[in-house]
């Protein structure tokens, strides 16, 4: 009998529980508890650009959620955030934020749900493959965020 393979602790994280930031104001809030950790090593991901191998600094972390907030609000067209998930909404180490234009399936269960477009995490990220076409306008989001 072979035991069963280690999972590394990046997935183990990622496959947790994780609850929802429902409103607008709840996200206000939850950034403020992430900014105010701003330099707790956070690794930032956008899915499909490889993976980060250092933390980013507090200066980045901010920036990225001053940015992402904004695009957030603007794409997301409904009157309640329900697109950022967190481990924990007072002690977060892992947040994932789905993209407004790759949501998948609205209601209900999915067999192969969508991998969100960016996470950030406490733990040293390693490769989600994500088989859905990420635009180029988001690619290029993301890269003019650090030039």
């Amino acid at each position: 009998m072979h035991p069963a393979p280690i999972e590394d602790p990046f997935h183990a994280a990622f496959r947790g529980n994780f609850t929802g930031v429902l409103s607008w104001e709840d996200l206000d809030a939850f950034w403020n508890v992430v900014r105010d950790n701003a330099a707790a090593g956070w690794y930032l991901y956008a899915i499909g650009e490889p993976p980060p191998t250092a933390p980013a600094t507090a200066e980045q972390v901010n920036i990225f959620l001053g940015e992402i907030d904004v695009l957030l609000r603007k794409e997301h067209e409904e009157d309640y955030c329900g697109i950022v998930y967190t481990d924990s909404k007072t002690e977060p180490s892992m947040i994932k934020i789905f993209d407004p234009n790759n949501l998948g399936v609205q209601c209900g269960f999915s067999d192969n749900p969508p991998l969100p477009g960016w996470v950030l995490s406490r733990l040293p990220p390693v490769t989600l493959h994500d088989h859905a076409h990420r635009p180029e306008n988001r690619k290029r989001w993301w890269r003019k965020l650090w030039d």
